[in-house]
């Protein structure tokens, strides 16, 4: 039979939103609630009828609460299979009666990990026991008995009793089944990245976060049309409670679905623009940046992002460090501009109503909000990914600004105070950039770019065609030292002024020479920032 009536529930949760109101839910079909503890306190509290788990198994919580739904009146009542006999003869035997329902969600293991401050021991008092063990017996016997972890269930299970006369039907047992699975797995793997994250005798080294087993869990977002090409399928799954500010918290106020290539664009978008503490913008294609521009206004920036490659800017992704205007809106949405996303931290009445109005395109531009760029650090968001085939790459994030106070001034002439400024900005677009990585910058914005080549002169060539005559008077950054010191020599002629790169070639010597026979101004900043 594949509806089974709830006669019976037992509820014990540590987040008790909505709790309240469903068990009245349940109240109303007759169903009897057992409960313990603070969530037999809330429900009594309210009015409802609940009968304390002591009563049930014969025993008190004891062990200041670590031990009360672990006995066999319970796990009885929840695994005994309702058409197996012996199992129901057992339970009369030993007047163990049948549960039904089980409603648990877990200690809040990961809020107390993630909580500034949280001891140790608090993080171990933290970690449930009796919970996944009854979560995990309710799951094993889907076929007789429903297990709800997350209060975001609770309206369907209520739904779906309406319809079927205080029962469940297997299929949403089932599927029941497979959330407690996968709650209980993501909790095991948070609890054993804890535990082997660091060893607690002895001093913190630099791999800490490089633990020895690595336990992953993503929620599944959405499904996508498909992924990178049309015969890939893909979806998007997100982190447990992923950073403020990420495209994981962004929230997508209008527009056409988000397809696999725009998140990807979206998210190198935020992770430019929020290097800048000035108001920026970037215009973001096929991965790279095509425009980028620090302004005293949005809508400054934008103009001057747009203007670095009005040709590959269409059909772009922009991302701004502010709120989005009005006067910017207006600028986005002027004739022949089409752009396929927007993402920032907020948008003005004005703007959104420009933006989803004016241009020919606003049924399907998609507009992010993305929330603050300027939130704490979240633990997580430290860390990349790359899947190879049987493997996973895990590295520190290249978060690193790098401090321009470090520079190291390597040639006859310093840079001026002006080829400084659109120094460091161009290195901060640089790594950004696909490897072998060249940008132009000049006046606080991206004159040309040249990525992904195999030779790096090819994309000093490549940059300094995008800029043209834009390119004198520019300065240079590289993301890694130049192999030639042809590399020079080439931006020189385009009229390069002032050169920034990592340094430590066993050539750099030819390279500063280059500079000082054209009077070029070059820096190192001993840090690399390769983007493969």
């Amino acid at each position: 039979m594949s509806l089974r009536t709830v006669r019976r529930a037992l509820l014990s949760v540590s987040d008790k939103t909505g709790l309240v109101a469903f068990a009245r839910g349940l109240a109303a079909f007759q169903v009897e609630l057992i409960s313990t503890g603070g969530t037999r306190k809330v429900l009594a509290e309210a009015g409802l009828k609940v009968r304390d788990i002591a009563e049930a198994t014969g025993f008190p919580e004891m062990l200041d609460g670590r031990v009360k739904t672990l006995h066999p009146r319970i796990h009885g009542g929840i695994l005994a299979v309702r058409d197996n006999p012996e199992h129901m003869q057992t339970l009369q035997a030993h007047d163990i009666l049948p549960i039904d329902l089980v409603v648990c969600n877990l200690y809040p293991f990961e809020a107390t990990v993630a909580r500034p401050g949280a001891t140790h021991e608090e993080i171990v008092e933290n970690i449930d026991i009796g919970g996944p063990s009854m979560v995990r017996s309710a799951a094993k016997n889907y076929r007789d008995v429903a297990v709800i972890t997350d209060p975001g269930q609770y309206a369907a299970i209520l739904d779906e009793m309406h319809r079927s006369n205080g029962g469940l039907t297997l299929a949403m047992r089932e599927g029941l089944a497979a959330a407690a699975f996968a709650r209980t797995a993501a909790y095991d793997g948070a609890i054993a990245n804890y535990f082997t994250s660091v060893d607690r005798d002895s001093q913190p080294d630099q791999y800490e976060p490089f633990r020895a087993a690595l336990n992953l869990h993503f929620d599944r977002r959405q499904l996508l049309r498909y992924g990178e090409n049309p015969h890939q399928r893909a979806a998007f799954y997100v982190e447990p409670n992923p950073p403020v500010g990420s495209l994981s918290r962004a929230e997508v106020l209008h527009g056409k679905e988000l397809s696999y290539n725009n998140l990807l664009d979206l998210d190198s978008a935020l992770n430019l623009v929020r290097e800048f503490s000035e108001p920026a913008a970037v215009v973001v294609k096929h991965n790279n940046p095509c425009g980028a521009a620090c302004a005293n206004s949005l809508v400054e920036a934008f103009r001057n992002a747009y203007e670095g490659d009005p040709l590959s800017a269409f059909g772009g992704i922009l991302g701004f460090n502010r709120e989005v205007d009005e006067a910017t809106a207006l600028q986005i949405s002027e004739p022949n501009r089409f752009v396929e996303c927007i993402v920032a931290p907020s948008y003005t009445d004005a703007a959104f109503q420009v933006l989803t109005t004016r241009p020919s395109w606003k049924k399907n531009v998609r507009i992010l909000r993305a929330g603050s760029l300027d939130g704490a650090d979240h633990r997580s968001a430290n860390l990349d990914y790359r899947r190879i085939r049987g493997g996973l790459l895990v590295q520190d994030r290249d978060a690193s600004g790098d401090d321009f106070a470090q520079l190291k001034v390597v040639t006859k002439r310093a840079p001026t105070e002006e080829e400084l400024r659109n120094l460091r900005f161009a290195w901060l677009v640089c790594k950004h950039v696909k490897s072998n990585a060249i940008v132009l910058g000049k006046g606080g914005k991206i004159v040309g770019v040249g990525a992904g080549q195999m030779s790096r002169v090819d994309s000093v060539h490549m940059a300094v065609r995008k800029a043209g005559e834009r390119s004198k008077g520019s300065v240079m950054a590289s993301d890694a030292f130049f192999p030639f010191r042809d590399n020079v020599d080439e931006a020189a002629r385009a009229g390069v002024a002032a050169i920034v790169q990592p340094g430590g070639s066993v050539r750099d010597a030819e390279s500063i020479q280059a500079c000082d026979e054209h009077g070029l101004a070059m820096v190192f900043t001993g840090v690399r920032h390769f983007r493969h």
